[in-house]
């Protein structure tokens, strides 16, 4: 039996929240939830619930991948239909792929505006 009823969301530290909004709206097609200042929401349908929060941090270290001096501090995965597609139009938004690439024929390793590691990864079957 499980703990909790379902998943919430998950923030993500960062210095500029308008900056990670912008770029993960065009990355997933989602909509904005909330937003003020210091703290930006989005979700697949617009609610405030099962998406993604970006929370302003003064002084931000963007994180070290795949090196731990500066821990990825959260690390997000996206299927996609086409890795090459997927890798350049990611690229053209913001994207930054990674030098450490593991398995580029199963997943890619990039980075969002802010620094933070995520993948795109291939579909499962």
């Amino acid at each position: 039996m499980a703990i909790v009823s379902s998943f919430g969301s998950a923030s993500i530290d960062c210095p500029d929240p308008a900056v990670l909004q912008e770029f993960y709206l065009r990355l997933t097609g989602w909509k904005t939830a909330w937003e003020s200042e210091d703290f930006i929401a989005i979700s697949p349908d617009g609610s405030p619930y099962n998406g993604l929060g970006f929370q302003r941090v003064a002084d931000y270290r963007a994180p070290e991948w795949p090196g731990q001096e500066r821990p990825q501090q959260i690390h997000l995965d996206f299927y996609a239909a086409d890795l090459d597609t997927a890798q350049k139009q990611a690229l053209e938004i913001g994207a930054v792929l990674a030098e450490v690439q593991p398995q580029p024929d199963r997943w890619r390793v990039l980075l969002d505006p802010a620094g933070h590691p995520f993948c795109l990864c291939v579909e499962p079957e």
